[in-house]
């Protein structure tokens, strides 16, 4: 499946903001906890939810989805612990149902998590952190047994931040026998959100938000209906976009505190925005200038919106570097934007120099991961003559309907089977 874009159009109108990707996986996955019914709302259609979907399916849970953007799950009568493999292999997250599982059934067994190109990322702070709950992790031939007669509580100090890695202590802790503390947690907004909705059903979790949680173990979880948060990814993409070629958008529905960071970055840039409470104005940037960008764990840059920023610096005045210290490999796709005329410079897997401002140009290519790809859209809606990018199935891993929202705002983009 390929995207094929005629870009150089300025674009307006209203674009609103899905449900985070990465809070909505996670409260699918704690589902698994619960023998009571809960109803998700603002779920956003993405690939990666329909797959999830399928795999809770499999495992015996009842999912429906009874309308757009709304699931209703009951994992009562989940009665096998072992996740199927070709399901694992679509989707990172499939890892977060084996701490809930466990908790269920004292023993969990699963292939290697799947995913885009980062996906295949190690796990080894995830089995860490079960070894840290009394558990005893076996592996063979890239399948994993865990397997704890009751997971218990324990002390886990994660030896840097991990985001997925603390959402999944967390769903072990919360049904763990005894107390459990985290130090250097993650403070990402979903996953305190993630601890709300926990602590709302019953759950016993102590300072929610900070770098050191505590769990009081619970011996069950209510059922209720929650609305899952605005995906503040989302909204600095079309924020980068509306600056780059944007007469007008109103992006809606969003959360802008979640992005402080972000937002001084694109001032720092010269970026030309306007913060009404839910709702962002962007118009066209005025002069872009060069910086200096670093990703980091929340409240810092996250490392999501590196790829659409460095489109961005692409057209700013001056050298800029960017940083990337989250995921090893995530700046490969600036080759890419090179073939287009980019003068990005590779100092290391972990840093580039990018020449600004030059002018991109039309070419075909193919989407590495969710991230890049979603760059990859907006250097080529920038760019002059017709682009192709192939691969675009990862695009839709992390943004729902990405085609036909960009057309309302005025782009030609069209989806090619």
């Amino acid at each position: 499946m390929q995207f094929t874009i005629n870009g150089g159009r300025t674009l307006s109108g209203s674009i609103r903001v899905s449900g985070a990707k990465n809070a909505a996986l996670k409260f699918m996955a704690a589902a698994l906890l619960s023998k009571e019914t809960w109803t998700l709302e603002n779920v956003p259609e993405i690939a990666d939810v329909h797959n999830l979907a399928d795999l809770l399916r499999a495992i015996g849970a009842d999912v429906q989805h009874p309308h757009e953007n709304t699931y209703v799950i009951n994992a009562k009568e989940v009665q096998t612990s072992e996740l199927p493999a070709d399901l694992s292999a679509k989707l990172r997250s499939s890892i977060l149902c084996v701490a809930p599982l466990l908790a269920r059934f004292g023993e969990v067994r699963f292939s290697f998590p799947g995913g885009c190109v980062l996906g295949k990322r190690p796990i080894d702070l995830f089995l860490d952190g079960y070894r840290a709950l009394g558990a005893k992790v076996e592996e063979k031939d890239d399948v994993f047994h865990i397997s704890a007669k009751k997971i218990q509580g324990g002390e886990f100090t994660f030896p840097w931040i991990s985001h997925t890695g603390t959402e999944s202590l967390i769903l072990g802790a919360v049904m763990a026998q005894g107390t459990t503390k985290i130090i250097n947690a993650a403070m990402e907004p979903e996953v305190a959100s993630l601890c709300e909705w926990l602590n709302s059903l019953g759950a016993k979790i102590e300072n929610v938000g900070h770098h050191t949680l505590t769990i009081h173990g619970v011996d069950s979880l209510g059922g209720g209906k929650t609305r899952i948060m605005p995906d503040r990814i989302e909204t600095g993409t079309f924020a980068v976009l509306g600056n780059l070629i944007g007469e007008e958008i109103a992006i809606t529905d969003t959360q802008p505190e979640d992005l402080a960071t972000f937002w001084t970055m694109l001032k720092r840039a010269g970026g030309n925005y306007e913060i009404n409470d839910s709702t962002v104005l962007v118009h066209k940037a005025k002069h872009l200038q060069a910086l200096e960008l670093r990703t980091r764990e929340h409240p810092g840059f996250n490392t999501d919106l590196q790829p659409p920023f460095t489109v961005l610096l692409t057209q700013a005045s001056g050298m800029s570097l960017v940083q990337e210290v989250i995921y090893e490999g995530r700046l490969f796709y600036t080759d890419i934007l090179n073939r287009m005329g980019a003068k990005i410079i590779m100092a290391d897997p972990h840093r580039v120099v990018v020449e600004g401002p030059t002018p991109l140009v039309a070419k075909k290519m193919e989407s590495p991961d969710i991230r890049a790809g979603m760059a990859l859209v907006i250097a080529a809606l920038i760019a002059k003559g017709k682009s192709v990018i192939d691969n675009v199935q990862q695009v839709d891993r992390g943004y729902e309907r990405i085609d036909q929202r960009l057309r309302e705002l005025g782009a030609q983009i069209e989806r090619v089977e």
